[in-house]
């Protein structure tokens, strides 16, 4: 059983986790994917996210104290929830294993849950890098409209770059924040360099991270951006806020991250971007460090390994 709060039409990285995660399962097990347990005869559960899904999690325990339970943790839960909400303690308490999708989500469990910890790094098949055009920088975020994305940084670097008609920012993501719709369409008026592009399918969104020259990711708080993995598997190199969620993908010491909510800063590495000749190669080939991390194989290999053990275990 893999239950995620949010399913296909959400279009988020809970979504794009839990069916990736369920099409390598099930070579092996019969999965069934659905957003709340409503009870079942299945061996083991996984669930993504210890507060919203913590009434699925408590349901399953109480109906199958000894079945494997897996609790996974967003970035929401690492770095907010579980300082603070029952709920997601709770969920701490009861699952057998807690997976964190990049290693230093795993400073940020409490001390007392740390021995439960897995780290499943997440994963994206390769695809070659697109032309770019010469005549511009291309950047793209790819993030709805809400606070913990930060597009208000965003806008922000937009809005300093305006006078540099050779930089071109694009931005994919659903308007989940009436106020920051608002203020994506505003600088769409006023930048016209800027593109607010909505929310686009998967395929579409892909191919745009392959054709631009950057992906800007400038995150308040991430478990481990799937979108960064698909840019660093295109070969698109990464601008990203200086967090866990994002350093414990690119590494500690990536030189295209900036302090979150920095949009001077962010500002500051777009130009650098397009005017320096050597700044996108140094990215590229400290993101190609890091590409082999992003295997799929690897992933299955981790996630077929800790449902082995855990079944085992109790067999």
């Amino acid at each position: 059983m893999i239950v995620t709060p949010a399913l296909a039409r959400a279009n988020n990285g809970n979504w794009q986790t839990a069916q990736r995660w369920a099409r390598m399962l099930r070579s092996h097990y019969r999965v069934r994917l659905a957003a709340r347990w409503d009870g079942g005869d299945e061996a083991a559960m996984i669930a993504l996210h210890a507060r919203r899904s913590a009434p699925s999690i408590a349901a399953w325990r109480q109906a199958h104290p000894t079945r494997p339970l897996v609790v996974v943790l967003t970035g929401t839960d690492l770095y907010a929830d579980i300082g603070d909400d029952a709920q997601a303690q709770a969920s701490l308490a009861l699952a057998d294993r807690l997976v964190v999708l990049q290693p230093l989500g795993t400073r940020s469990v409490p001390p007392a849950w740390r021995d439960k910890v897995a780290v499943c790094i997440q994963s994206s098949p390769a695809r070659r890098t697109l032309p770019k055009p010469a005549r511009h920088l291309r950047a793209l975020m790819v993030g709805h409209l809400r606070s913990e994305k930060s597009p208000e940084t965003y806008l922000a670097a937009a809005r300093r770059l305006a006078g540099r008609a050779d930089i071109r920012l694009d931005h994919i993501g659903g308007p989940l924040d009436p106020t920051l719709a608002t203020a994506a369409r505003a600088c769409m008026a006023d930048c016209p360099r800027y593109r607010w592009l909505g929310a686009l399918p998967h395929a579409d969104t892909r191919r745009r991270i392959q054709q631009a020259h950057v992906l800007v990711h400038p995150s308040r708080m991430e478990g481990g951006a799937h979108v960064i993995i698909e840019a660093v598997t295109s070969g698109t190199p990464v601008l990203a806020s200086r967090i866990d969620g994002n350093l414990g993908l690119l590494g500690s010491d990536y030189e295209g991250s900036f302090d979150w909510g920095d949009d001077a800063a962010l500002a500051t590495l777009l130009q650098r971007c397009r005017d320096d000749p050597a700044m996108l190669p140094r990215l590229q080939m400290q993101c190609a460090a890091r590409a082999p991390l992003f295997a799929p194989d690897h992933e299955r290999a981790t996630l077929h390994d800790l449902m082995h053990r855990l079944l085992e275990s109790r067999a």
